[in-house]
């Protein structure tokens, strides 16, 4: 089991979590790109890695990462 400092995703996985891409390989494009912003900043690095807290937008979109649970996929709540 991790703490909650380590409990993490990384950015390219929750892009496809969310259903903004379907491919990890579109996914890194869309990030290369510059078309990702992590906590209002421009993200490339398409393994950051996400925390409880951290604020995604793409494609017009926002997403806030609430909290994490080990018994799923990663993410326990995803705000729109």
């Amino acid at each position: 089991m991790t703490s909650p400092a380590e409990e993490h995703i990384r950015l390219d996985q929750f892009l496809q979590l969310v259903g903004i891409v379907g491919t990890g390989g579109q996914a890194k494009l869309l990030i290369q790109d510059g078309e990702v912003l992590l906590n209002g900043e421009v993200e490339t690095r398409r393994r950051k890695k996400l925390f409880a807290g951290d604020e995604v937008e793409v494609a017009g979109e926002t997403f806030v990462i609430e909290s994490f649970d080990d018994n799923s996929d990663g993410i326990e709540e995803v705000e729109f």
